[in-house]
């Protein structure tokens, strides 16, 4: 069946013509040999009839001059000759004026591929090695930093010496007269370093550093302390350029589906996805749906099994197999032009320690079935809409599962609005240029070689999900979206005060940059 399959889709392709592929499910052995050889035989496009926008009349092309292609773009078409019910009448069809959907490229940047292993002291030594490589890096592109000192050879330079540091924090606290200090590590050693009262923008600032974070400190070197003047971060550079596309297409970014959770919104799904396929919604609305090129899901496609206790009793399916068995069934019916980029969230059926790889085909094979999905670690950078000279846009998905402990733990963003303001955390997190900079504020997989949660090189965007509310904010010219959800309130949510706005799909005009959020509930 796959050879007779391959076969009909290139004839169709010959001809400018892209097949829906769930027709094709449809049809037996037999009936794809039989239509395969009649369609050989002679097919003219003369002779298609074009199934109407009310999809009560059939009419043809050629006798019908005022209904032009374009206007029937990625309308249905049904394959049936005059008088005639040989077996390729059943198939369906994405007719376009000049050529099938143009298939986008997807390019994968970086996406982690560690392999299991034995974890020792030595591996978590190497790791904060290899954060710390990389955050000085970062941060000697820095002119304040051009001239870092390591920590050893401070301790032994005269008092009153201006210096320049770069460190990971070891510890915070603050002084009797109220003061902070902050103890800084590098490879050489560690050395306390005072940050004033009296200097309030630098003590406000002082403030929000997390532990583990690598930051850049210049200042006057003391007995064994520097007495800081200022605090750097990697930081985006204000140079950032904003990218936009030569043509108008669109990118959609979803989030946290919980396919298999009571609490899964089915309707507003289904209402989400006939709207992408052109069957409801505004002539406007229909337009923009046509233009879609990209879909992005960032984690938590299923509502998994064992996440929290006794989540058994809050799921429609308890098999995660078959959770993934219907997600994709749903994904399927995304017109195939639209490339859809995959990575999993701490309810998907991996590891929960992060990087998280890419799902894994034991637990999720339908998705690896999908001949337009890109699956991807979280976190991950793609490139997506590159074209001739264009170099396209890197997007950065992380899922989010750090975010909890950023609201609980940073004043600024507690008190300006916590799970409201999901923009706030990635601020937060692109400045340190780290994912999770405090070392338990997720589970890490301590990998010697490199730490996959730096935040290497500036994206064009930053999407995340996990918090169950969107959002859309600018940072530099970074584009920062936070997906929605499908999934109403829980028990556990209500508990926890959280407030979850489902249905709303984050979507960008990549040739203007302008965000917009769709409501489907």
């Amino acid at each position: 069946m796959e050879q007779t399959t391959k076969q009909i889709v290139s004839f169709f392709l010959d001809k400018d013509i892209l097949l829906s592929p769930d027709v094709l499910g449809e049809m037996s052995i037999e009936e794809l040999d039989s239509a395969y050889k009649s369609l050989q035989e002679s097919v003219s496009l003369h002779d298609i009839l074009v199934l109407s926008k009310d999809i009560r009349s059939l009419l043809t092309k050629s006798s019908n001059p005022d209904i032009s292609w374009s206007e029937m773009e990625k309308t249905k078409v049904l394959l049936e000759k005059k008088g005639d019910n040989k077996p390729y009448s059943r198939f369906m069809v994405y007719a376009s004026e000049t050529k099938q959907p143009t298939v986008q490229s997807v390019k994968v940047v970086s996406s982690y591929q560690g392999t299991p292993q034995k974890r020792e002291v030595q591996n978590f030594i190497a790791y904060f090695n290899s954060r710390y490589v990389a955050m000085e890096s970062i941060l000697r592109q820095r002119q304040e930093l051009q001239n870092i000192t390591s920590i050893s050879r401070i301790s032994h330079k005269s008092d009153r010496e201006n210096v320049a540091l770069v460190g990971l924090v070891m510890d915070r606290r603050e002084t009797k007269n109220g003061n902070i200090v902050l103890v800084l590590e590098d490879p050489t050693g560690t050395i306390n370093v005072l940050v004033n009262k009296n200097k309030p923008d630098l003590f406000a600032a002082a403030q929000e550093i997390v532990l583990d974070e690598a930051i850049g400190v210049t200042g006057v070197n003391g007995d064994k302390i520097v007495f800081a003047n200022n605090i750097l971060w990697p930081e985006v550079p204000f140079t950032k350029h904003l990218k936009k596309s030569p043509d108008e297409e669109y990118a959609l970014f979803l989030s946290d589906l919980h396919v298999g959770s009571n609490n899964f919104l089915a309707e507003d799904f289904s209402k989400f996805l006939k709207w992408l396929s052109g069957e409801v919604g505004t002539e406007s609305q229909k337009a923009v749906a046509r233009k879609v090129s990209y879909l992005f899901i960032v984690g938590d496609l299923v509502d998994g099994c064992g996440v929290y206790p006794e989540q058994d009793k809050e799921l429609a399916i308890k098999d995660v197999c078959e959770q993934y068995v219907v997600c994709a069934d749903y994904l399927r019916q995304i017109p195939p032009h639209i490339q859809i980029i995959l990575c999993p969230g701490n309810h998907d059926a991996i590891q929960l320690a992060e990087p998280q790889p890419p799902f894994h085909k034991e637990f999720s094979a339908p998705l690896f079935d999908l001949p337009n999905v890109t699956l991807v670690s979280n976190p991950a950078v793609v490139n997506i809409g590159s074209k001739g000279e264009f170099p396209g846009f890197d997007v950065l998905l992380y899922h989010g599962y750090s975010f909890d402990y950023y609201v609980a733990n940073v004043g600024s963003i507690r008190n300006q609005g916590g799970y409201n303001r999901a923009d706030l955390i990635m601020r937060f997190l692109l400045k340190r240029r780290h994912l999770a900079p405090t070392y338990t504020s997720t589970q890490y997989v301590p990998d010697s070689e490199k730490d996959a949660l730096v935040i290497k090189h500036v994206p064009d965007f930053f999407v995340t999900g996990h918090v169950h509310k969107s959002v859309a904010a600018s940072y530099r010219n970074v584009t920062l979206i936070c997906g929605s959800c499908w999934q109403s309130k829980t028990d556990f949510q209500e508990r926890v005060g959280h407030n979850p706005e489902p249905s709303r799909v984050p979507i960008v005009n990549l040739k203007t940059r302008e965000v917009k959020i769709l409501r489907f509930g």
